[in-house]
């Protein structure tokens, strides 16, 4: 079994949503990498100036009292950077002592040979740390200058944006669904529109076409090929209406001379038992093709003439009094009990055609008559309410089964070989349809298998 798919317009929003979803996500990557960037060179341009101020203090005290270079760089490093710098000698002692507590046990890279400026990451109890060393002549001797700065302030920035970003996703992702739905909506609405007009034209009116919007799109080219082959199908049919309609005109002539030849042999006095019964079995083969090209020849003008019948005010309890009165003979003939319900008025009164109405009841008559086996029952019950006049003919007969009855009003459809046991061309309930259709009637069928069948013809009540 096929699974039924998504539509367009929700599988559009998907990937609209989607695609923009995924470009917000990549876009903000690139932003946070861009902010992490900007902040750490912001961090490197900090710390190097300070490094500056540094060289700048230790050139201009190159001759001062060793103790107080000792309590200027003190000064310093406490007023600039916390207390975090340090300056060393390769072997990794101290130039001048420690600023601060935090300096001396503060985790600085080790000096490598060759160095002359690093900018790396430290971590000093759980928190991160950014280390610039740079390599300086003091006093003819290579020392290396250290400083260190704290990545909270950048690393609360970070966290702050990612927030941003993730809280704003529900809704740039609500949004951009929404955008996509009424888009994708917007963009399918005319094709919604040449759907809904192709579903409109049927066998009966295939001479109708869809408009075509003069965009220069895929959408008029879409009505212009739909257009191009509901001609095709058009010309196709209204052929074989026409084959249909001239076959079975011209099949009646030879078939009624072959009955009157058959009839007038089976009359002669000279013609034996065998030949008589042949020209008998003649007859009842004539009779039936002819009711057959009789059904063919309505179908063909049913298809070849839209629905506009002139309809007339009927009183549909005569129309059911004279068909059950007509298929009694025959219900008492095959044992079946037939029985008539109407309404206490009985004047239920349609727009219709009291002939086609006849023999619309007679085809349901003749079905139940067909499968019912006696001791059986039919009944035809009419009743009126809510503003329509419902018709039904409800037989005890063999049942149609599931498979079977979503194709009864198909033409020369024939069921499981039970019923096709029953003699029949397979037009009758196809004719019972159509003329419902010109009643602006509803005919359904209702049936279980060994239970029965119920015909329920609704039509619309007319004013009075």
């Amino acid at each position: 079994m096929l699974k039924r798919r998504a539509s367009i317009s929700l599988r559009l929003t998907f990937w609209f949503g989607g695609i923009f979803f995924l470009g917000w996500v990549l876009f903000g990557a690139a932003m946070w990498l861009n902010l992490k960037s900007t902040l750490t060179g912001e961090r490197y341009q900090t710390l190097a100036r300070r490094v500056d101020r540094l060289q700048d203090l230790l050139r201009k005290t190159q001759g001062e009292d060793q103790a107080d270079r000792d309590q200027d760089f003190k000064d310093f490093a406490n007023a600039t950077g916390n207390g975090l710098a340090e300056v060393v000698h390769a072997d990794g002692s101290r130039v001048f002592p420690s600023p601060s507590p935090a300096a001396k046990s503060f985790p600085w890279p080790e000096v490598h040979a060759g160095d002359t400026e690093r900018f790396v990451q430290a971590t000093d109890a759980g928190q991160s740390y950014w280390v610039l060393l740079r390599a300086f002549v003091l006093d003819g001797q290579q020392v290396y200058l250290l400083t260190a700065a704290p990545e909270s302030g950048n690393l609360l920035v970070l966290s702050r944006f990612l927030g941003g970003l993730l809280a704003s996703a529900p809704i740039l992702l609500l949004i951009s669904s929404a955008g996509g739905y009424l888009l994708s909506r917007t963009a399918l609405k005319p094709v919604d529109r040449i759907t809904a007009a192709v579903r409109s034209i049927s066998i009966r009116n295939l001479s109708e076409r869809l408009p075509v919007a003069k965009t220069g799109d895929e959408l008029q080219r879409l009505a212009e090929t739909c257009n191009a082959m509901l001609g095709r199908l058009e010309s196709a049919v209204k052929r074989i209406e026409q084959f249909t309609a001239d076959a079975s005109h011209e099949l009646r002539g030879p078939l009624s001379f072959t009955r009157t030849v058959a009839e007038v042999g089976m009359r002669s006095p000279r013609a034996d038992a065998e030949s008589r019964q042949a020209f008998a079995d003649i007859v009842e083969e004539s009779a039936k093709a002819s009711v057959l090209l009789d059904d063919m020849l309505t179908l063909a003008r049913a298809d070849a003439v839209s629905c506009h019948t002139a309809l007339e005010l009927v009183n549909l309890d005569a129309v059911v009094k004279e068909t059950c009165e007509l298929a009694r003979p025959l219900a008492d003939q095959q044992h079946l009990v037939l029985s008539v319900t109407m309404g206490a008025r009985n004047s239920s009164k349609v727009l219709g055609d009291f002939a086609s109405l006849r023999r619309l009841l007679w085809i349901l008559l003749d079905n139940a008559l067909k499968y019912t086996e006696a001791p059986g029952r039919i009944e035809v019950i009419l009743n009126e309410a809510s503003g329509a006049v419902t018709l039904e003919v409800r037989d005890s007969g063999m049942g149609i089964s599931a498979d079977d009855l979503p194709h009864v009003f198909e033409r020369f459809y024939r069921a499981d070989p039970s019923r096709s046991q029953v003699e029949g061309s397979g037009l009758g309930l196809a004719i019972a349809k159509w003329i419902a259709e010109i009643h602006h009637a509803e005919l359904s069928v209702d049936s279980e298998e060994h239970q029965g069948t119920v015909f329920r013809v609704v039509f619309p009540q007319a004013a009075a």
